[in-house]
């Protein structure tokens, strides 16, 4: 991407779209999984403070901190090789500056359409239930920010 854009080269090999699709989506998904775990993090300190160090040991951190890279390498793998098992033909030019998926749905050959509902489905499902659990983490936030009886406590 850094030499289609300085100008020096327009062409990207077939393994360098499948890198930039992987990594693409597996920094993408585990961040959207780290800002959930940030958020039962803030949920655990404020909503029980008195057990936080309980709740949140360092090996809870740890599995909770490589959860998100493994299940973002899982989804990431999942949607990559869904996409790169299709047959491609015709010019196999993408024409635009990255490798997504609905860019590479264009080259292929075959009927997208399974494809394009269980991506749509796994792409739009995540960061859904992400945001729903980060909301929901929130919402306890405020909703025990707001028991307390005196401005000092709060």
């Amino acid at each position: 991407m850094l030499f289609y854009l300085s100008g020096n080269s327009r062409a990207i090999s077939y393994a360098g779209c499948v890198c930039q699709l992987f990594f693409y989506h597996f920094l993408g998904c585990t961040e959207c999984f780290l800002y959930t775990v940030m958020a039962y993090d803030r949920f655990v300190a404020i909503c029980h403070p008195l057990r936080y160090s309980i709740i949140m040991s360092h090996r809870v951190c740890a599995i909770l901190a490589t959860g998100t890279s493994f299940f973002g390498c899982i989804q990431a793998t999942f949607l990559t090789t869904l996409t790169f098992q299709l047959p491609y033909c015709g010019p196999n030019e993408v024409d635009y500056y990255f490798c997504d998926i609905p860019v590479m749905l264009k080259l292929a050959c075959a009927d997208t359409s399974a494809l394009e509902m269980v991506g749509f489905i796994s792409v739009g499902l995540m960061p859904l239930s992400c945001f729903l659990l980060i909301l929901t983490s929130y919402s306890c936030i405020i909703f025990s920010i707001l028991q307390i009886r005196s401005a000092e406590g709060r």
